[in-house]
């Protein structure tokens, strides 16, 4: 997923003149008469004046910005057209604080721009904006215009209109149709006074001040409160960003589930960060769900419960040890296998060649003892110091935890961070040639990535293949709110190659023990329907066992008021054809505001 700096704190719509790159360049003529805000904004995404000048552009304004590097203010006319399709607001870009007050009156000149929040290579879609502007002021205390209701009834159900083939996929030259797709309702909307009433919120509270609520809330509505992202083509367009233009110290904390009661309104703002947000004057009261943790049950004496869990970037000078080892004695019902994602080593991300991470795997031991758990053992294999990607010197790894009264690991010597580990057959079954082991890890597909981490148990007399992933992260993708509809999946090209060699890698154990129990999990980075997926199960060699759930529970993260799948544990044949499957998305992270992690912890139970 994209990362931000504390520093961006609510500078989400850079002006255009700060960077070349991100402005959309248009040759046209250098001054236009004067105009109204709905002639500026146009049928279209790009304005028809962008890079010329205008004068005596007449509004009233809505709201201002006094903070970060988007210091400007919001200017609506109180006089609109006829035309759905054509905003009658739009934002103005001062640079330093602004000096008209909501209720003014006044008359803008300055110069059209079309500023991409991103960069270009983003693929966002662009913000109409008056930049340089010069200010005169008509009148003062004014009535603010009406704001325009968003809800279920107002937007429509398609999404988005696919982009001009003949412009690369772009949708930026269509005419808008606000009363078919969602994008396009938005769009008409850009920099205009709106209103949301009696919202859930579907995403929650984040470090940066901004939730999500959705206007629809019986589209595609989990069983917790959120929304769910199930395919490519089921886009949830009731979605949208709630930010403030007040205090972010009095910004509501906000869970899955929860409601802001009563009226939030604002401008319509667009941003790199999530596409159409809503920058609220005035905000709903929250009302709370009382949503709760989720506790998974205990595995019976002859199951074996396998779990992963990705720790997000987990070094020993954390605060969140003791809420973690909390959460797998208590929530996750202390399973037998835990496979750990996102531990970094010893001392976090100081980047100076340390790669062990032998005190931060020590120090959650101990928590989990201290919380009532069992003292866990551990295996792993140390990375090539910054070959993994991650946090810059981190060193993040996958770490296999395991409970030594309930199940043995296999030690056999040859695993290192540069040695393939390989498959052997003896007295007619499959054997890892090093326990624990790393697969292919020079391969191409491992470049700036997480190397799979192989290793062989033993439960009750039967072995067990486990295979620790963390695949390429989304980082690069388009939004759904590109410009470019189908939106570009880039990340996908080193994931699939990842998928194919984890896949390969299960064929080998399967074609040497047909009836072999392999368990792929970790943090897949991809959907349960997506095309990495369908990699990773190949010719039934593998199976994504969060897909035994009712669809309305399938989900491990949430992101831009999405409920999605990221996090999965994928059953060999053996395993599924068992009957005793259990699978459990265990919620206690993705839907709070105060999560010690971002994902959702997976826990599969089985009787090998």
């Amino acid at each position: 997923m994209p990362s931000r700096s504390s520093a961006r704190l609510a500078a989400l719509t850079v002006a255009a003149v700060c960077s070349a790159a991100s402005t959309v360049v248009l040759t046209s003529p250098a001054h236009a008469d004067a105009v109204r805000i709905h002639d500026i904004q146009g049928s279209t995404r790009i304005s028809p004046y962008a890079g010329q000048k205008v004068t005596d552009v007449p509004g009233i304004v809505t709201a201002t910005r006094t903070y970060g590097s988007s210091k400007g203010f919001w200017l609506q006319d109180p006089t609109p057209d006829d035309n759905p399709a054509t905003s009658e607001g739009v934002f103005v870009f001062t640079s330093s604080a602004p000096k008209v007050a909501v209720g003014d009156s006044i008359t803008v000149a300055g110069t059209v721009s079309e500023y991409v929040p991103g960069g270009a290579s983003s693929g966002n879609q662009s913000l109409t904006e008056i930049t340089k502007p010069t200010i005169t002021t008509v009148s003062t205390g004014n009535a603010v215009p009406a704001a325009t209701v968003i809800d279920a009834r107002s937007v429509p159900a398609r999404y988005t209109p696919a982009g001009d083939t003949a412009a690369s996929g772009s949708i930026n030259a269509l005419a808008l149709d606000p009363s078919k797709y969602a994008l396009d309702y938005y769009e008409s909307l850009e920099g205009m006074n709106v209103q949301v009433a009696d919202t859930r919120v579907v995403t929650a509270t984040d470090p940066y001040s901004e939730l999500w609520v959705t206007v629809k809330p019986r589209e595609h509505r989990t069983h917790r409160g959120g929304t769910l992202y199930g395919s490519y083509e089921s886009q949830n367009t009731g979605r949208l960003q709630i930010q403030s233009l007040g205090s972010t110290a009095d910004f509501p904390k906000a869970n899955v589930g929860d409601t802001l009661e009563g009226t939030t309104t604002g401008p319509l703002d667009f941003n790199q960060y999530g596409g159409y947000t809503l920058v609220a004057s005035k905000l709903g009261t929250l009302k709370s769900a009382g949503l709760e943790r989720e506790t998974t049950r205990k595995q019976a004496r002859g199951e074996l419960a396998v779990a992963t869990y990705n720790v997000e970037n987990l070094d020993p000078s954390d605060a969140t040890f003791d809420k973690h080892a909390a959460a797998i004695v208590n929530n996750l019902q202390s399973p037998d296998i835990v496979s750990l994602e996102e531990i970094q080593d010893n001392n976090g991300a100081k980047d100076d060649g340390t790669v062990s991470a032998s005190e931060t795997v020590g120090k959650l031991i101990d928590a989990i003892v201290a919380a009532g758990g069992p003292k866990y053992d551990w295996r792993s294999v140390d990375p090539v110091n910054d070959q993994d990607g991650g946090e810059p010197g981190g060193n993040i790894r996958q770490v296999f935890l395991f409970n030594p009264e309930r199940v043995s690991f296999v030690d056999r010597a040859g695993g290192d961070s540069t040695t393939a580990v390989g498959v052997t057959k003896v007295h007619g079954k499959a054997q890892l040639t090093a326990s624990p082991g790393r697969i292919d890890p020079t391969n191409a597909a491992w470049t700036n990535s997480r190397k799979p981490l192989a290793g062989e148990f033993v439960f009750r007399g039967k072995t067990v293949f486990v295979i620790a992933n963390h695949l390429n992260s989304k980082g690069g993708d388009q939004g759904l709110t590109a410009q470019y509809q189908p939106p570009v999946r880039s990340s996908e090209i080193q994931r699939h190659a990842q998928a194919t060699e984890v896949n390969a890698f299960v064929k080998d154990i399967l074609s040497v023990q047909r009836n072999a129990n392999v368990i792929a999990l970790g943090d897949m980075n991809d959907f349960e329907f997506s095309g990495t997926t369908q990699i990773l199960e190949g010719d039934g060699e593998l199976w994504s066992a969060i897909k035994s759930l009712p669809k309305s529970e399938r989900y491990t993260y949430d992101y831009q008021g999405n409920q999605q799948v990221l996090d999965q544990i994928l059953v060999s044949p053996s395993i599924r054809r068992g009957c005793d499957l259990d699978y459990d998305s265990v919620h206690i992270n993705s839907e709070f505001n105060d999560q010690i992690s971002d994902h959702d912890p997976q826990v599969l139970r089985f009787r090998p």
